[in-house]
């Protein structure tokens, strides 16, 4: 009853602060072809208050989860709210954030996942497409120190290992419950090798445990360049990943922080996280 109320009373404050700033601010849905995966992706885009094309803004790359779509965060995750009450708060400045579509809930025959797997080369469309093809249309500053990624579940390994594997294009990195690994079957596939398969196989082959283990010195440092961010419930089944991410990180004097908050993987915690992350980010 007491986490409850506490909740109940955040969202009241958010939406309170949220009310007294001018709503106009808005949600667009847009879509890329892409060659490298064949198919049109769909995506969400948060154009901030005052949005111009003759300006220039930072953007965030927001990731979403395991059976849900480009539209989770902004119908499940209420991002909106958050983002207009951080803004009318003076926490962040406006800001471009996009939230492209990497899956469904028919998780065993629809493609999910942000790797590179058979079939689904994700990761090369996400560079060579898609963030080209997001800056230039809606007119974000385009260098790494102003744009971010961060995203919950496989959104969060997903950022992650993008974080990792392109230093260069992120200055900052906010994984929230973070599925870094498939080593001890945190999610079981089965044994027909359908879509499942591959992105549970594909989050094993990328992990992010075992990228920080094979780092050499030049990697190293550049790990160093992006700050990192790492929050999960102390209920949730993918804890142990995060403390072990952490670990290791810091044991390379990699700098990270981590949080570990009341709370298991859902909504309520990544609602929160989200206003904890875009600051953090900007």
């Amino acid at each position: 009853m007491k986490h409850a109320m506490k909740r109940i009373l955040i969202v009241a404050a958010v939406v309170l602060m949220a009310g007294c700033h001018a709503q106009t601010s808005k949600i667009v849905t847009d879509s890329i072809r892409s060659e490298v995966l064949g198919a049109e992706v769909t995506y969400n885009v948060y154009l901030p208050a005052g949005y111009s094309e003759s300006g220039a803004y930072p953007i965030v790359y927001l990731l979403h989860g395991l059976t849900d779509d480009y539209t989770a965060w902004a119908e499940k995750g209420h991002m909106q709210v958050v983002v207009d009450s951080l803004v009318a708060a003076g926490q962040i400045g406006d800001v471009l954030i996009v939230m492209p579509n990497a899956g469904g809930p028919d998780i065993h025959n629809t493609w999910n996942g942000y790797f590179n797997m058979p079939g689904w080369n994700y990761e090369d469309f996400f560079f060579g497409e898609f963030i080209p093809a997001v800056e230039a249309k809606y007119h974000a500053i385009g260098d790494r120190e102003h744009r971010a990624v961060m995203g919950l579940s496989m959104g969060g390994g997903g950022s992650v290992v993008y974080a990792q594997r392109h230093p260069d294009m992120f200055a900052s990195c906010f994984a929230m419950s973070p599925w870094l690994d498939n080593n001890s079957g945190e999610l079981k596939p089965g044994e027909e090798k359908d879509c499942f398969y591959h992105v549970c196989t594909a989050v094993h082959e990328h992990s992010a445990l075992d990228f920080v283990d094979a780092a050499d010195e030049a990697t190293l440092e550049a790990l160093r360049s992006v700050k990192w961010f790492v929050d999960c419930g102390d209920d949730d089944f993918l804890l142990s990943l995060s403390m072990d991410f952490y670990r290791k990180m810091r044991a390379l004097d990699i700098p990270c922080e981590l949080r570990i908050r009341d709370g298991v993987h859902n909504w309520d915690y990544w609602y929160v996280s989200l206003g904890m992350a875009l600051p953090f980010a900007m």
